[in-house]
């Protein structure tokens, strides 16, 4: 049997990550992280924003440490940036006044290659990427797909081991994005490329089970992995095969699952539960979407995945979309489906002052937060408190940056459905009424 550690490119033991925030307290990003990146596999991790990682990513090329535990590349300890690796990220990142041949060869020159060999590696990778006759083209002369193809062409010129890639296809076009990922699944299935391991950050499940030979799903606050998915899928694969199907259906439940806990009527949750800041327009639209998909009866329950494929949302749109409406009431969801509840009806045959009416009911009801910034308002003669009076509240059970996060979707959503008005000036509720 091949001994799999002797050939791991990347091991991590026990990764953890925690940051310090302006109050002395700690915030833990990732914890107990423990990963292989394996000598000829492509990894892909998927997770919600928020769960770590990008972080990992940066530990991962040596460009942060890690708080706990150990990163080996090639069973050599990290502890700088890993000369072996190289990144890929979401903006092109590509230096405006250089044109495409000297963006790529930008990463030689600072290892002292040669001239001579700086050019012909650079020229080789631009045509390996598909820009050949574009060598002397400027950033601003070129669209987005054209941009990232020179971000992978800097990135392959230096010959690295491993390709690390923060959702290096997420700033793209749907067509464009597809295109450049088989392109490069082409060059990595063909052996063109000298990397030896593809490590890639991805917000798109279908895109993880057509390039994966694992998946890696993350759980949040802290980062840590909740599950490996191996996809013994062969290459080309196709998306509307039963097996390929399936799986993007398996990963979409566990994203759905939090905390080990299932779907259906979630746990109401006290003052400081960590509110999604969305659109009440976007949550409208997917109950309209869930209405329109699930016509062939009320109750009927509609694949995430195929929600997703059918109006083009990913993990970042799509599960802080479900999560407000499964705590509002007007959804449930059960490992990869989701229905809307009675409530979730009721909101979607409604006018606009039906809507407003319901989502106020269901507001007060089951989010503790607002019932509370209501009853004071209530109680108070006068029916006006400051903002930084539950600031201060929150801030005692949840870091700063989440506690304003969540007073700000407590305000909005307050504010749609009128139970109290806001001062953004005097940073004040009230009972008044604006009209």
């Amino acid at each position: 049997m091949v001994d799999r550690v002797a050939q791991a490119l990347y091991r991590l033991t026990g990764v953890g990550r925690s940051f310090t925030n302006p109050e002395g307290s700690e915030i833990r990003v990732l914890e107990g992280v423990d990963l292989e990146l394996r000598d000829g596999e492509i990894l892909v991790i998927v997770g919600r924003s928020g769960s770590g990682k990008s972080t990992l990513l940066r530990i991962l090329a040596g460009l942060l440490p890690a708080s706990q535990g150990k990163v080996l590349f090639r069973e050599e300890l990290v502890d700088g940036p890993v000369a072996g690796a190289a990144m890929v990220f979401q903006s092109f990142a590509l230096f405006p006044w250089l044109n495409v041949l000297q963006n790529v060869e930008l990463g030689l020159e600072a290892r002292r290659v040669p001239r001579k060999e700086r050019r012909q590696r650079a020229l080789a990778a631009i045509d390996a990427i598909g820009l050949d006759g574009f060598e002397s083209a400027y950033p601003r002369e070129l669209s987005g797909g054209m941009r990232q193809r020179v971000g992978f062409a800097r990135a392959l010129v230096i010959e690295p081991q491993v390709l690390l890639m923060d959702e290096a296809f997420s700033a793209l076009d749907v067509l464009t994005a597809e295109t450049l990922r088989g392109d490069l699944l082409d060059l990595w299935l063909e052996g063109k490329t000298a990397t030896r391991g593809i490590l890639l950050v991805s917000h798109n499940i279908e895109e993880a089970v057509l390039m994966a030979d694992r998946v890696l799903v993350f759980g949040s606050h802290p980062g840590t992995i909740r599950r490996e998915i191996p996809i013994p899928l062969a290459q080309p694969r196709d998306r509307s095969a039963e097996n390929f199907r399936v799986l993007v259906e398996e990963i979409y439940g566990l994203m759905t699952t939090r905390d080990g806990r299932g779907g259906g009527e979630p746990n109401l949750p006290d003052i400081r539960q960590r509110l999604p800041l969305v659109s009440i327009n976007r949550m409208a639209g997917l109950l309209e979407a869930l209405d329109e998909l699930g016509r062939k009866g009320q109750g009927a329950w509609v694949r995430l995945a195929a929600l997703s494929h059918a109006k083009g949302f990913s993990i970042d749109d799509l599960f802080p979309l479900l999560e407000s409406l499964e705590l509002l009431g007007f959804a449930e969801t059960e490992e990869d489906r989701v229905r809307l509840t009675t409530a979730g009806h009721q909101f979607v045959q409604g006018g606009v002052q039906e809507r407003k009416l319901l989502f106020a009911r269901h507001l007060l009801q089951r989010v503790p937060l607002a019932a509370h910034i209501r009853s004071v308002l209530d109680a108070r003669t006068h029916h006006r408190a400051p903002a930084a009076r539950f600031l201060s509240e929150l801030e005692d059970r949840l870091p700063e940056d989440a506690a304003r996060s969540v007073l700000e979707t407590v305000i909005y959503w307050g504010r749609y459905a009128e139970i109290f008005a806001y001062d953004d000036n005097h940073a004040e509720f009230s009972l008044d009424d604006p009209g």
